[in-house]
């Protein structure tokens, strides 16, 4: 099946969608979880599913380093290596490099860096990082961008955002897989002029969606929400929009108010390794002592299965002990805490409810914040 994408219904800027792939459809507003080697940590295909995920996001600079892109193309890509039958995401492996910023460097042909492993020597072009997607065979993948650091003055961002739009043109010239979808990635950091101009210039590419990465590097909150906003005219109401690398259930509420679609984020799945849960009544931090004896569920209100099985002080005890069940139990109710509340953003959109949920939602997660748990 061709990738194809419908907005079915609009309350304020907020959009439910419907993104149909190669490996099944994605209801929108949609979070992504990180599955960077392949794999979301601590979790099976079959928690993922169980947990109501739909799509998994993996990372190309990863995986091209280990097992390596053309292992994977032979063991039939990402769905046939990996076992997930969901549509995968990929990035472009541009961010972790320029990450790396002791180990890289950027020139008009690409980055050129050594491996965080072994220290061997390897470039990514935008031509590479589109043959990697290629042979990974993700049903939504990433044009390489250049992300400048935050801050940065305007005229290195200028340079920044030119080199993208160049490296764009790469990406679609070297793109040929009719199975996968090539998004354009919006920079220009918190300058409203470059944001635009690189919109645009994307937009003359007719890509089948548009991704705004530079965001959550950093900035405050209102540069990020004044961006996003100031993008929302702008960008095509026909095709799916990802915000790269966001973030907090406050940050998904916030985004979908301005109109996108797609989100991920290494938040829930690396907190809940760090002992702490996302809930509807707020983050608890499961290292806490005043858990030690508490047996209510981590989340009353959550029916996912480490909620309806476990203890607070279960999972306190599993945590303080170094047990790995613990990294999983939390990580599943993490997940599960972020997928639903986009499932019922989506159900507030369809009911032209929206606005009314997010100032409840955020108003609820405040007060939780202030009063504790």
């Amino acid at each position: 099946m061709a990738f194809s994408f419908q907005v079915q219904a609009t309350s304020g800027r907020a959009r439910a969608c419907l993104i149909e792939t190669p490996h099944g459809p994605v209801e929108t507003p949609i979070f992504m979880p990180v599955g960077t080697a392949g794999a979301v940590k601590g979790l099976t295909p079959r928690d993922l599913g169980e947990v109501g995920a739909r799509i998994v996001l993996a990372n190309t600079y990863h995986l091209m380093l280990r097992p390596g892109d053309r292992l994977l193309a032979e063991l039939g890509g990402l769905h046939g290596f990996t076992g997930w039958s969901g549509p995968f995401l990929t990035d472009s492996g541009g961010y972790q490099v320029f990450s790396l910023s002791s180990l890289r460097r950027i020139t008009e042909e690409g980055a050129f860096f050594r491996s965080h492993l072994d220290g061997t020597a390897h470039t990514l072009s935008p031509e590479r990082s589109i043959e990697i997607q290629t042979n990974l065979g993700a049903d939504m993948v990433m044009a390489m961008d250049e992300c400048p650091p935050f801050p940065a003055p305007h005229a290195a961002v200028d340079a920044a955002t030119a080199r993208t739009t160049r490296w764009a043109r790469r990406s679609q010239a070297a793109h040929r897989r009719r199975d996968q979808a090539l998004f354009g990635i919006v920079q220009g950091g918190v300058f409203l002029d470059l944001r635009e101009r690189s919109a645009r210039e994307l937009l003359a590419l007719d890509f089948p969606g548009y991704a705004v990465g530079g965001l959550s590097v950093g900035e405050p909150k209102q540069d990020m929400h004044r961006v996003l906003e100031h993008l929302d005219p702008i960008l095509p109401q026909d095709r799916p929009r990802y915000l790269m690398g966001v973030g907090t259930p406050e940050d998904l509420l916030e985004g979908v108010a301005r109109g996108i679609d797609m989100f991920d984020c290494v938040l829930p799945t690396r907190n809940a390794r760090n002992g702490q849960l996302f809930t509807s009544r707020g983050k608890l931090s499961i290292r806490n002592a005043r858990y030690k004896a508490d047996s209510r569920p981590p989340d009353p209100d959550c029916p996912c299965y480490t909620c309806r099985t476990v203890s607070r002080a279960y999972l306190r005890h599993l945590h303080q002990a170094g047990e790995i069940t613990a990294a999983s139990l939390m990580t599943l109710h993490n997940l599960a805490f972020y997928l639903d509340t986009l499932r019922r953003v989506r159900q507030s959109i369809l009911l032209g409810q929206f606005e009314e949920f997010r100032k409840e939602m955020l108003r609820a997660l405040a007060v939780s914040a202030a009063e504790g748990l």
